[in-house]
């Protein structure tokens, strides 16, 4: 009788609206519940807590049995109570990940909020938010593939990032520019559950550094370094504007990855499979998913600019061994691409119609003067 009735007090909590997504990834599975916590999660965030038990312990909601005073405990807190103690100082830079994110990504914010506590104290928060930052990474050599420790600075105090091929050498190898820097987390395509991609421009054409680092929280604090420093730099940079303008510029997925098939501008010769990343309004395309510079880069603007996507290739188009095509039009050519199924056709449509929907900033127009279309 008391596990039923607990069953259905706890069904109820479930019910209220700020319980009805996990506490900490926003998925809409919320059958499982951290009963020294006081919130409900999904089944994969489940899995973390569990890896933590000294600070929360989980159960099921529907198939493990309930005592009395963990169910009111649950009814004493839930997720908005929770989050408002746990997260009541989060630094807005800090990435915030949600159920489509990386393992990772999702493992660390959880040990953050809980574990270490990390935004109820700022001062624990020096790793990421102190300005300066010094250590060792593995980073992929551009030639032979191969991961060797380099040491990586972060100042933003210079407003850079820099690496050094020895860990005596007082010269850098390469200095990036926090403005032309992103930062995403590539671990199926580095072949590293930690394996982060971080890109800048060079002379106009965009450049891959791909790293990792043992330890989780390393690399994840690496990350969240990268995204204060650029914070702060945008802060200067737009001194008018709000947080919320600003946090979605710190750091940004890709809208799609893969591989397609593509010929040249002539369009006579045979299409050739390639790897294809969309970064915003940049579309390029590799021989290997790793190498550190594309060998084409295709600007895509929007449809008020003569921009569009076009399901099919043009009539007597040959060469290609994949039989669903796509036609990108720009203002100067059209490009060709082909896709392996349907549905992958489907999925990179809808990226490049998104990008194409968009009305384009004033900053994309100078990008689209002086960009080189490549073949």
């Amino acid at each position: 009788m008391a596990v039923e009735r607990n069953r259905r007090v706890l069904q109820d909590l479930q019910a209220i609206p700020c319980n009805q997504t996990c506490a900490d990834c926003g998925a809409a599975d919320n059958d499982w519940a951290s009963y020294t916590l006081g919130i409900f999660i999904c089944l994969n965030c489940s899995g973390i807590h569990r890896n933590i038990p000294q600070v929360s312990k989980v159960k099921s909601v529907r198939l493990d049995a309930w005592e009395d005073d963990e169910v009111q405990f649950m009814t004493s807190n839930g997720n908005s109570i929770v989050k408002a103690k746990y997260e009541s100082n989060w630094p807005p830079f800090y990435y915030g990940p949600t159920f489509t994110d990386c393992q990772v990504l999702r493992e660390q914010w959880i040990r953050s909020k809980y574990e270490r506590e990390e935004f109820m104290c700022v001062e624990k928060q020096e790793p990421y938010s102190a300005g300066y930052r010094e250590g060792f990474l593995w980073k992929r050599g551009r030639d032979n593939g191969q991961f060797l420790s380099r040491k990586f600075i972060l100042s933003e105090r210079e407003g850079v990032l820099k690496y050094f091929n020895k860990h005596d050498a007082k010269d850098p190898k390469a200095v990036l520019r926090l403005e032309q820097i992103n930062a995403t987390f590539q671990p199926t395509k580095i072949g590293n559950p930690n394996g982060l991609q971080i890109t800048y421009l060079k002379d106009n054409s965009t450049r891959n550094i791909f790293v990792y680092h043992e330890d989780g929280k390393e690399i994840v604090d690496w990350f969240n370094a990268i995204r204060a420093a650029r914070f702060h730099y945008l802060q200067v940079a737009f001194p008018g504007a709000s947080d919320a303008d600003l946090v979605p510029k710190l750091t940004r997925n890709y809208g799609k990855e893969g591989y397609m098939e593509k010929t040249g501008p002539k369009q006579t010769e045979g299409f050739k499979k390639r790897w294809f990343t969309l970064d915003d309004r940049r579309l390029m395309y590799f021989k290997d998913p790793l190498d550190a510079f594309a060998r084409g880069e295709v600007f895509i603007g929007s449809k008020e600019n003569s921009y569009s996507v076009l399901d099919g290739l043009p009539p007597n188009t040959q060469g290609n061994h994949w039989q669903y095509g796509i036609t990108i039009v720009t203002p100067d050519r059209k490009f060709l691409f082909a896709c392996e199924t349907e549905n992958e056709r489907r999925v990179w449509m809808e990226a490049f119609q998104k990008v194409i929907d968009r009305a384009m900033l004033p900053q994309e127009y100078a990008v689209e003067a002086h960009f080189k279309h490549k073949p």
